[in-house]
Formats: C-alpha cells, sequence, structure tokens
C-alpha cells in the first residue's frame, strides 16, 4: 500500500477524474473502524468523518466521496489479522490450488501480495514450493516474517517496487486481496504492480463486489478503509489504461461476497466469463441510479427494523450480546446507534488483539468468546452474518442454548 498525499473530501472520481459525483447514500460521520479505544479514551474526544457513498455519472464507479489519512487508517498497529478468519484461510488455499492447476505458476516462482498482512495468503504458495514475498506496512508484517514468510514493512511505492526488482526479480503473480480498493492513488498503484509484473505475469485482485453489496443489503461494508467498491466495467476501463487486460473474473464467496479478476499485460482475449458478469451487472442496474437509490432506502429501512427488534428485547429484560467485532460490524452498529446500552459485550476468538478494548463510536466492550458459556446470554447478534452459519453451528457444538439474531438483509431470531 502507498502512502498518499491527498485526504479529505473528493469531487472528482477515483478511476475517470470526473466531476460527476452524486450521492446514493449517506451513513453519516463515523469512527475509523480500527480505531478501538482503551477505557482511559472512552471520556476523550473522539474523530469522526464523513461516510457517504456515491455513484460516478460518468464511469459507473461507486466510491465514497472523503479520504481519511492512511496513516490513521493502517496505522502500525492496525489489529486485523487475516490468519484469524477461517473463510479467507480456505479462500486464500483455494486460489494457490487454482493458480498452480491453471498452469500461471510453478515452483520457485515468484508471488508478490500487495497489503499481505499476516502472510495467510502466501503461506499455501510457499507449502507448494514458490517464493513469496509480501509488502505489508502495519505490525502484521512481524507476525509474517516470524512466521517466515518474507515481508517488506513498507507501504507499496515506486521504491519499494524497484527494490522487489532488484533483490527478488519479476513477480509471476502480484495478488491484491481486499485491499485493491483501499488505496487513494490506484492509476501509480497500478503502474507499480506492472513495473513487478513478469512479461507473462498475472495480476489477481479480490475486492468486495457491487453487486453483492446491493443484492444482499451488506451496507456495512461501507467504511473508510474501502474507498471503492468495483464492478467489472469500471475495472476494465482503470486496467486499460496501465496497459492490462483483464483476462478472467470469478464471483467468489470471501468477505460476503468478491470478485476475483485476473489481468495481464498488453492486449488479450477475455473470457466468456467476463461478458457474462457485465451483462448480468447491467441486467441487475448497478450502473442506474435509481435501482441503487433503491438499495439505499432497503438500508434505511432495516436499521428501523434492527434496532426496533433490539430495543423491545431489551424492554422484556433480554440479554443481548455481539458475536465478533470485524471491521464491517462497527459501521453497521454506528449507523444503527446500537451501542453499549443494547449490547452488554462482543465476544471475540481467544488471541485477537481487541479483547480488553471498546468499539469505535459505540464503545461496547470486546471480551473473550468464552465469556458467552458464563454469561449464558438469552441472544447473541451475529455480526459477521455473512458467515452466519458457521458461526451459530459452532456456538452451539460449544454448548450455548440461547436464540440467535442475524441482523441483514432482514433482522430475522434463529432458534
Amino acid at each position: 500500500m502507498k502512502k498518499e498525499k491527498h485526504v479529505g473530501s473528493i469531487e472528482k472520481c477515483q478511476i475517470c477524474k470526473k466531476k460527476n459525483l452524486e450521492l446514493i447514500l449517506s451513513l453519516g460521520h463515523q469512527a475509523v473502524v480500527q480505531e478501538y479505544l482503551t477505557k482511559e479514551k472512552l471520556n476523550e474526544y473522539e474523530v469522526t468523518y464523513p461516510l457517504n457513498l456515491c455513484r460516478c455519472v460518468h464511469c459507473g464507479l461507486v466510491q465514497i466521496d472523503y479520504i481519511v489519512d492512511p496513516k490513521i487508517v493502517f496505522p502500525e498497529t492496525y489489529p486485523y489479522r487475516t490468519g484469524l478468519t477461517n473463510m479467507l484461510i480456505k479462500n486464500f488455499e483455494s486460489l494457490a490450488i487454482n493458480m498452480k492447476d491453471r498452469g500461471f505458476v510453478i515452483k520457485k516462482d515468484l508471488i508478490v501480495d500487495i497489503g499481505s498482512n499476516d502472510g495467510t495468503l502466501l503461506r499455501p504458495f510457499k507449502n507448494q514450493g514458490m517464493n513469496v514475498l509480501g509488502v505489508e506496512p502495519t505490525d502484521a508484517a512481524k507476525v509474517a516474517n516470524k512466521n517466515k514468510i518474507k515481508t517488506i514493512q513498507e507501504y507499496f511505492d515506486s521504491k519499494v517496487a524497484l527494490t522487489i526488482i532488484k533483490k527478488f526479480g519479476k513477480a509471476k503473480i502480484v495478488t491484491a486481496t481486499n485491499v485493491f480498493a483501499h488505496i487513494n492513488d490506484t492509476h501509480a498503484l497500478i503502474k507499480n504492480i506492472v513495473k513487478i509484473m513478469d512479461n507473462d505475469g498475472i495480476f489477481v485482485s479480490e475486492s468486495q463486489y457491487l453487486v453483492d453489496i446491493i443484492e444482499k443489503l451488506e451496507f456495512d461494508t461501507i467504511y473508510h478503509e474501502h474507498l471503492r467498491f468495483y464492478s467489472l466495467k469500471p475495472l476494465i476501463e482503470l486496467f486499460k489504461v496501465s496497459g492490462l487486460t483483464i483476462v478472467d473474473a470469478e464471483k467468489i464467496d470471501a468477505a460476503g461476497g468478491s470478485i476475483r479478476v485476473y489481468a495481464m499485460k498488453g492486449k488479450r482475449n477475455q473470457s466468456h466469463t467476463v461478458k457474462e458478469i457485465i451483462k448480468k451487472e447491467e441486467e441487475i442496474g448497478i450502473y442506474d441510479t435509481e435501482s441503487l437509490k433503491k438499495f439505499a432506502k432497503k438500508v434505511k429501512d432495516v436499521k428501523i427494523s434492527l434496532l426496533s427488534l433490539l430495543l423491545g428485547l431489551k424492554k422484556d429484560g433480554a440479554k443481548i450480546v455481539g458475536l465478533s467485532s470485524a471491521a464491517r460490524s462497527n459501521t453497521l452498529l454506528s449507523f444503527t446507534k446500537i451501542d453499549h446500552t443494547i449490547l452488554d459485550y462482543l465476544a471475540e476468538k481467544k488471541g485477537s488483539p481487541k479483547i480488553g478494548l471498546y468499539t469505535p463510536g459505540t464503545h461496547i466492550p470486546i471480551l473473550e468468546e468464552s465469556n458467552i458459556f458464563v454469561d449464558k446470554p438469552d441472544y447473541i447478534l451475529v455480526l459477521s452474518w455473512h458467515i452466519a452459519k458457521e458461526l451459530i453451528n459452532k456456538m452451539k457444538e460449544l454448548g450455548y442454548k440461547g436464540k440467535f439474531i442475524i441482523p441483514l438483509p432482514i433482522p430475522t431470531i434463529v432458534e
């Protein structure tokens, strides 16, 4: 990831630079989702920033219109660890197998992961005999290096790109998963990725997919880390400027629904899948203002429904806790005004760096998951609702006897 000069409000599209941004949905002012608080900071001034979802009328890119300083959004102490999410571990294992089976990589080829966090993506490639290198600005890099996944603790920029070429050579595969929409200067990012790619190399990006966000009402994926919400047509135009062609694409389940895109240098043939995905995007109406406005209305409606459900249960004396404190949950909690007066605490896996802290904006304490089996709350609000089935089965196996609340897309109580 790259240090950015521009922060604050933006008026031009992040891809085509046209001044054609129209407001789709305002989620108000919110704290940065990873700015967890210590007990001592609970009564101190807390900074919030505008969180507005907009659409570029010209190229169709959906994006937010305020950029928070990356040093605030991704500090060295950034608490997220990819390796704590089973869904992502399995996703990256399947990616490594997929790339090998398709002949894109063989033993000893170099794989570079941009925004590599704790090295979870690179581990299965290394296990198959490839040379791996991560680039990660936060202290997650220290975890990766400790686990023998070679990682450069820097923002990915032109200087780092040249260092990679000099010390390690060109990469057969470059990946950027769940960070490709996080970096302000996308054109500079792609330019540097192209630099480190072998002539027959391939760039693989994974980003949360706008179609899934709209269809599943995943407004909780909107937060200041995510500057853009990709669909395929704007991505094709973005890559074309830097001399890349999207040769293939596929929908994957990661993060509640993402799009995985494969791009190579020069003019290349596109798979039939690319054309099919674009056709579906157009049929759904994600390039149409009215369709996006309908999505915005549903978001406002579900806010009222969820808050009414929880307040009704609290009025009847129910004890409610939240399960997990993923970044996306903080958007949901802040927008719906669900705070520490409604949820007693959020439960995180043992070992999570968030345990002992408080959620940004809503100030809900975060405790270890084992507390649930001691306190036996009446309800668990499943905040990582996109993997609700997995989490519910796990809690039942561990002995939880209460009920579950799935917040989205329709607030539902599950026995």
